[in-house]
């Protein structure tokens, strides 16, 4: 009767058992999962140099840097027109290749300072923007510069057909003693035009330049009328 009775605890316990492994290895039901929007990365830090926002300070359209009328408070007169530009000889001294630039004044120049100014005009007296004008002439003590561009230079008229140069009244020298400042002029598509200009103590008909004297500086005007 004993021995039976332990028999039926031992069966007991062994059904307990299995009963509990079952339980701990059976696949638990799935819970129904809820969708989840996936939270976005965070951002790297920018390595690309920022974007730049225009300066308020700075206009949009600045003026350009060449605007020397505006700088030196020059307003040329209304363009007159008398026939076409007289052509003269180009002389020993013309060297191709100029720098372009509108100021001839350079380091140790020494001489009258002169601004000239004035239009490049068709023969209808109308102006033209990009012509090309080159300029060379004479230092104060009548001499060229062979080995390099001093006094020498070229340029283009403005959207106005406006021209400006800055440089010295040319000095006289013993095989041709008269002031004179040597020219190149040749409108987009035109035909290049070669001359000189000559000042009022030496005046020559057609291309004599009119000058006011302001101060510190010569201010000289000349409009060149040329065939488009």
């Amino acid at each position: 009767m004993k021995r039976r009775f332990l028999m039926r605890n031992v069966f007991v316990t062994l059904f307990v058992l299995s009963v509990l492994t079952a339980c701990a290895s059976t696949t638990p039901t799935p819970v129904a999962s809820i969708p989840v929007t996936p939270s976005l990365p965070a951002p790297e830090p920018d390595t690309a140099a920022p974007a730049l926002t225009p300066s308020v300070e700075s206009p949009a359209s600045p003026a350009p840097a060449d605007d020397y009328f505006s700088q030196m408070g020059i307003t040329l007169p209304v363009p007159t027109c008398s026939g076409l530009t007289q052509s003269q000889t180009e002389g020993p001294y013309y060297k191709a290749d100029t720098p372009e630039r509108n100021s001839l004044l350079e380091e140790g120049i020494q001489g009258t300072r002169l601004i000239l100014v004035g239009y490049v005009l068709d023969q209808s007296c109308q102006p033209l923007p990009g012509a090309w004008l080159d300029f060379w002439q004479a230092d104060a003590n009548g001499e060229y510069d062979q080995a390099g561009y001093r006094l020498r230079g070229h340029q283009f008229t403005d959207p106005q057909g406006r021209y400006y140069l800055e440089t010295i009244l040319p000095g006289l020298y013993a095989s041709r003693p008269i002031e004179h400042i040597h020219v190149k002029v040749r409108p987009e598509g035109g035909e290049e035009v070669t001359s000189q200009l000559y000042f009022s103590g030496q005046p020559t008909e057609g291309l004599t330049v009119t000058t006011e004297d302001r101060g510190d500086y010569l201010l000289g005007y000349f409009n060149f009328v040329v065939q488009r």
